[in-house]
Order: structure tokens, then C-alpha cells, then sequence
């Protein structure tokens, strides 16, 4: 304030220095004037040179009163200064957060979080709602808000503490007790797996299943004459259900590998064997069909070496016994084995403690809801107990075996299928049992939990991926378009967009026309993961899109149609059935339901409509063969036509046909004819024998001596998808 003072000081005497100069230039320019004319000059002129000591008065008391005035101000207390601008709002943010919760962050609206990030790199069309944003986004965005950012320690180093629930520690060997074995009959489709089981249990099975082949992995407590008893795991052998055959070779104790006498080995027996080694289960070898005239056990064991599976016979470890299965011959001898193989292994288990076991197939009842069939491996189950499996949980109200009848309790080794799922597990579930309901969503949030931050790790790295694509595109852009004027920048890029916008709904044409989009149902869940396993090999996307929009457990509903209107899919069921009034619906609104009880029926049928999506082929069919003798030249007004004399050799030449010219083997002109004489006369067809004189409607081509001529039409067949299955 002082130096403000002082400045103000030294200009007002500068301007009093001033006006005393003006005054004495004054003084000088009277003093010539009386000099002059003593008389002439006005009076008032001798009091011109007192203004500037009356204006230094004035300046004087100025001064005298600034000073007064700046000394009140400096002992005043100085108050705080205000900002004339308002403090930016400051908003949390965290790694990995998704757009809704930095648009709840900033408390905007979610289209906000989408305006400000309209001319970035990232591509707003893959761009959800819980989609996770890196830490380039979210600082663009809060910039563009005009916001200030903050990072939230607590939400980026937090780790949520493990709810999971888990198997327990290994049982003390005292509590421990002797418990059945658990074989899985495994083997390639037809060689009589479920004949032989059904021997066992003296059912029949395998006269219920539809087309003669199991599908379906299938779970039964077999009592023996001595009193043994066998839980026993009947595997589909169909190429399709791979995963069912490895599912069941984790849950068990000894394969029963079964091979047919006359067939021998064949590519599932060699994909079993593959599973059993896999889980380090031993093998059982049931020959079957031994009762056949063309049976050759010893052949089949020979052929087995080959894949390290070797016979007591031929000094290995593997028991070999010959059955029929058919017949009922040898099966006592088979059970004995597989007794004593069971009792080599002294398998024991602790019946006490919280259950464990594995989910075998599940399936939707219309009468009980989510069902599990389900093997019991440690602890005993009962109803009211509360169990956990993947991201499902259950409180069982109700056990039953698997001919239907209730159950009170499931120790070790048991099959049980069990009631009170709130949600249907998937086949090869780890089954716990938790203390109580609280606890079982505890463990379920958990999984799910873990579930969606595998899922934001996976959407990051796309995003991450995409971001640099159109960074990289952009730098691209800036390349092409950095030295060009505005204007020819901005028609340039009106083109390239008005193509793109062409290009991008040409695409979608032939997209819709080109695909396929269907609706898996199942009647359990390990046939619908059967399937998914088949359409996961499809390979055949460059000639028409196979599009799954849904897939699920149980009957077709109306959802499914609906769903399938606004697609334009097809619903494929699986030993699954639809009501004749969602019969009528889907009639209504046009959309095709196709219902099948063998797993590669539907294949075919599937594999059938994938080839009616795709354009006919242009097939040619041969009509008639001439070879051509002679060459003539003929004079049509002032042209000379090319004329060859020719000789039918096979069929018949039609003039309303088409026609190529062959030389050496290749095909050097297609098209029709102009004329087809016979000696002088017009005629349409020429028979096989026959001479006649053709000319083309191409006057370019030269004819050859030795030339063959073919008449074809052309068919248009329909196309066959590439896509093999593999069986």
C-alpha cells in the first residue's frame, strides 16, 4: 500500500512540474506582447501564473487526505479474500468402475457419462450400462464435467474376504468305513451298455430309450445275489456326449469298459479309455456279444494294446471278461470282478460331518421344480439339510432312488435325486452342505461375485483392445487428413461415412440372410451341454451364421416363442414337449418348432436348414455331345459366319439348350447357338448319329478340326453346409 502511495505522490508532483513550465512559458510570451503593445493586452493576463500554486494547494490537501485515508485502511484487520469463482465439485472415483457408477458418482445422468465421451476413442456402440471404464475414460469424462477427480483408496485396494465354501480336511482313517464301489459302464455307442446293465438290475432300460441309444447319463444302486452292493453310472455312448463320459469317469472308482466281440475297437471305446486315464481309475474289460458266430475276443484284447490297456493274459493288470449281455452268460463272473478289483482298493468314506458329493444330472420337474441326481461322497444326507452347488443353493425337502421311492438318508456312494433346489445346478456341480440358509447365500453372492470381477477383467481388456484400434485408427485419420484444408477434410470424410453407412447395411443384409439364429431346450442339463458342445464345433460361419440366442432346461414356453419371433429362430427340443396352444401360438406368429428324441437327428435337422440358408449351386447337365469333321465359311449379307459341320455322338443337341466349345480338354466358350442346320433345313434338335452345321452367337471364335462340342442345361441344386459334427 505504501509503494501505491508513494507512486501516486511522484506523479502528482510530476504534473505540478509540469504546470509550472506551462506557466512560465506564459510569462515569456506576455513579456513580448507588452513589449509590443503596453496597452492592448487584457488585464486578466497578469493573474494567469497563480492557477499553478492555487492547483498545488489543491493537490497538497489530495494528498494529505490519501495518506489520512490509507492509514485508517492499514490498521484495519485484513479480511479473508473470497474466490470470485465457485469451487469445482469433487466426485470418487475407482478403477474399474462402470459407467452407471460413475454417472451415480457425478449424480448425472448415464447419458452424460456417453456425451462426454462422444469423440473419444472408445466405441460407445459396445458400450453398456455395467460396462467398466479405464482410468483414460473416467478422467475424460470428470474433465468434460468440468469436475475435479479424486481416487478412492478404499475402493481400490479393498479386497472382499473369501465367503466360499469348501471341501473339508482329510477324515481321521479311524472314523472311516467301508463303503460300495462306484462303476461307470463306459464304452462306443451300440456295444451294449445298458443291455448289460439292465441284466444286472433285471430292468429294461434300454427298450425305453428312444432310437436304441442312451442319452442321458443315468445313476442305479445294483444289489447283488452275495449281497454286495454296486452303485453303477450308465454313460451315453454316442460321439455327442463326451463331456457326460468324462463327468462320469471323475465321480468313479473303477470303468467297466465294454467292447463289442465282433466290432472291436472303435473311436469311443478309444476316447473312454482316454477318460479313465484321465481320472486314474482303473479298468475293468467286459467283452460283450460273445454270443455272435463272428465274436473274437482275442482279437479285441490284441487290438486294446495298442492303447497301453493290457490284459491279465498278456501279463498286465486289466481283468477281461467275456459276456452276453443279450443273453445274461458270464454277467456273475463280471460282478465278481468287479467286487474284487473294489476290494483291492479298500474304498472307505466318513459317514459323519457335513455332506459332500457331485451333481450327476439335473432337470426340471413340473411337480418338484430344480431336481439333482446327485452321488453322495462323504457325510450323510437328510431332508432339511441345506446344501450348496455352484451359484445355487437348496434346502432338501424331499430324497427319492432312482425307481421314485423316498428316501429318509444318503450315505457314501449313494445315488439320490434330490428336491428343493431354488435354482437348477449344472451337471458336475460340487455339492456342500452349509449350516444354514444365511450361510448358503453367503456362499452364493460370493461365487457370484467372483463371477462378475472375472467377467470386468475381461470386458477391461476388450476395451482396453478396442480403445487402442481406434486410437491407432485415429492417428491414421490424422495422417491422411493433417495437411488438408478444412473443407476438403470435411467433404472427404462425408464420403467416407455415406460409404460405410452403404457398406455397414449391405453387411447387415446379407447377415440376416446369411444366419441362423436358434433356441436350445433340453429336457436335463447335461443334454443341453451335449449340444452346446456340437454347435460349438460349427466351422462353417464363412457360409451362413449359426446364432444361439437361448438355451435352457425343460418344456418350450411362451417366452421362448417370443423370443424367437423377434429373432427370426428356429426352437429346437430335445426330449422336451410343447402344448398344442403354444403349438397354435407359434403357427400364429410364424416360428418353427422342432422337436426330437435322438441327438443326431437333430444335428441333421439342424445341419438341413443351415444348407437351405445358403444360395443354390449351378450344376450343368450334359444333354448331348458332337464332335466337330469339317470348317465352312457362310456369306449372311456382307458378314462370313464361321460354320462348323458336326457329328452327334451321344444325346442330342437342342438349339434351345446351352452350349460350349472343349478343346484339349478345356471349356474355351459357353454361350448359344444361332443357327442348327441339318443339310439345309432349320431344325431344333439333332440326334445322336446325326450330321448337322452349327454356328455361335460369339463370330470371334475360331473352330478346330477335333473340337467337341457339348449341349448342357444348368440346374440349380441345393447348397450342403460344409460343418461336420463328427459323426
Amino acid at each position: 500500500m505504501n509503494q501505491n502511495m508513494i507512486k501516486l505522490e511522484t506523479l502528482l508532483r510530476f504534473h505540478s512540474i509540469c504546470r509550472h513550465l506551462h506557466s512560465l512559458g506564459w510569462k515569456r510570451m506576455l513579456a513580448q506582447w507588452n513589449r509590443v503593445s503596453a496597452s492592448g493586452y487584457p488585464a486578466w493576463t497578469s493573474q494567469l501564473p497563480a492557477q499553478p500554486w492555487q492547483t498545488d494547494t489543491v493537490i497538497g490537501a489530495a494528498l494529505s487526505q490519501y495518506r489520512l485515508l490509507v492509514t485508517k485502511k492499514e490498521g484495519k484487520p485484513k479480511k479473508a479474500h473470497l474466490s470470485s469463482t465457485k469451487s469445482k465439485k469433487e466426485v470418487e472415483v475407482w478403477l474399474g468402475m462402470t459407467v452407471e457408477e460413475l454417472a451415480r458418482a457425478m449424480e448425472r445422468d448415464i447419458d452424460c457419462v456417453y456425451e462426454a465421451l462422444l469423440n473419444t476413442a472408445v466405441d460407445l456402440d459396445s458400450l453398456e450400462a455395467n460396462s467398466c471404464l479405464d482410468e483414460v475414460c473416467i478422467k475424460e469424462v470428470i474433465k468434460k464435467a468440468g469436475m475435479k477427480l479424486k481416487w478412492s483408496k478404499l475402493k481400490q485396494d479393498k479386497v472382499r474376504e473369501n465367503k466360499d465354501a469348501v471341501r473339508r480336511p482329510q477324515a481321521d482313517p479311524a472314523v472311516l468305513t467301508s463303503r460300495s464301489p462306484v462303476v461307470t459302464i463306459m464304452g462306443h455307442v451300440d456295444h451294449g451298455k445298458t443291455t448289460l446293465l439292465d441284466k444286472l438290475r433285471k430292468t429294461q432300460v434300454a427298450a425305453m430309450e428312444a432310437g436304441g441309444i442312451t442319452q442321458h447319463i443315468g445313476a442305479f444302486l445294483v444289489s447283488l445275489p452275495s449281497g454286495e452292493k454296486i452303485t453303477f453310472l450308465d454313460t451315453p455312448g454316442h460321439a455327442a456326449f463326451s463331456a457326460m463320459r468324462a463327468r462320469g469317469a471323475r465321480v468313479t472308482d473303477i470303468v467297466i469298459l465294454v467292447v463289442a466281440a465282433d466290432d472291436g475297437v472303435m473311436k469311443q471305446t478309444v476316447e473312454s479309455i482316454q477318460h479313465a486315464r484321465d481320472a486314474q481309475v482303473p479298468i475293468v474289460l467286459a467283452i460283450n456279444k460273445c454270443d455272435k458266430a463272428e465274436a473274437d475276443p482275442e482279437k479285441v484284447k490284441k487290438e486294446l494294446l495298442a492303447y497301453d490297456v493290457v490284459c491279465e493274459e498278456y501279463g498286465g493288470e486289466v481283468q477281461a471278461v467275456p459276456v452276453s449281455a443279450l443273453k445274461g452268460n458270464n454277467l456273475m463272473a463280471l460282478a465278481e470282478a468287479t467286487i474284487a478289483l473294489a476290494e483291492m482298493l479298500e474304498l472307505k468314506a466318513d459317514p459323519t460331518g457335513p455332506v459332500e458329493g457331485t451333481v450327476i444330472e439335473s432337470f426340471t420337474d413340473k411337480g418338484r421344480g430344480p431336481v439333482t441326481t446327485a452321488i453322495i461322497q462323504r457325510g450323510t444326507l437328510r431332508k432339511g439339510s441345506i446344501l450348496v452347488a455352484g451359484k445355487c443353493w437348496a434346502k432338501v425337502r424331499s430324497m427319492f432312488d432312482e425307481n421314485g421311492k423316498t428316501m429318509n438318508e444318503a450315505c457314501p456312494s449313494m445315488p439320490v435325486g434330490i428336491v428343493g433346489w431354488k435354482d437348477l445346478p449344472s451337471a458336475g456341480d460340487e455339492i456342500l452342505e452349509v449350516e444354514s440358509e444365511p450361510r448358503a447365500r453367503e456362499v452364493v453372492d460370493w461365487r457370484k461375485y467372483v463371477q462378475e470381477q472375472e467377467k470386468s477383467k475381461d470386458d477391461l481388456k476388450i476395451i482396453e483392445e478396442k480403445r487402442k484400434e481406434h486410437q491407432e485408427a485415429h492417428r491414421r485419420d490424422r495422417e491422411k487428413y493433417g495437411r488438408l484444408h478444412w473443407k476438403e477434410r470435411s467433404f472427404l470424410k462425408y464420403q467416407e461415412r455415406k460409404e460405410q453407412t452403404l457398406e455397414k447395411q449391405k453387411e447387415k443384409a446379407e447377415r440376416d440372410l446369411n444366419a441362423l439364429p436358434i433356441i436350445i431346450k433340453g429336457d436335463v442339463d447335461g443334454s443341453v451341454e451335449a449340444l452346446l458342445d456340437i454347435i460349438d464345433t460349427y466351422d462353417a460361419a464363412h457360409e451362413c451364421n449359426l446364432e444361439l440366442i437361448h438355451f435352457g432346461v425343460g418344456d418350450i414356453s411362451e417366452n421362448d416363442i417370443n423370443l424367437a419371433e423377434t429373432f427370426g429362430g428356429i426352437i429346437y427340443g430335445f426330449n422336451v414337449n410343447a402344448g398344442s396352444v403354444l403349438q397354435k401360438t407359434a403357427q400364429k406368429k410364424q416360428v418353427k418348432i422342432k422337436l426330437h428324441k435322438v441327438i443326431y437327428r437333430l444335428i441333421e435337422d439342424l445341419q438341413e436348414e443351415l444348407s437351405r440358408r445358403l444360395p443354390c449351386i449351378v450344376e450343368e447337365h450334359p444333354v448331348g455331345e458332337a464332335s466337330i469333321l469339317a470348317i465352312f465359311t457362310v456369306t449372311e449379307g456382307k458378314k462370313k459366319v464361321p460354320v462348323a459341320g458336326c457329328r452327334v455322338q451321344k444325346g442330342q443337341l437342342e438349339k434351345k439348350k446351352l452350349f460350349k466349345l472343349i478343346r484339349n480338354g478345356n471349356a474355351i466358350w459357353k454361350g448359344s447357338v444361332t443357327s442348327l442346320k441339318h443339310h439345309k433345313d432349320d431344325v431344333s434338335v439333332i440326334k445322336t448319329g446325326m450330321d448337322c452345321g452349327l454356328s455361335l452367337d460369339d463370330e470371334k471364335i475360331e473352330f478346330k478340326v477335333g473340337d467337341e462340342i457339348v449341349c448342357y442345361e444348368e440346374k440349380e441344386v441345393l447348397a450342403k453346409t460344409s460343418w461336420d459334427p463328427g459323426f
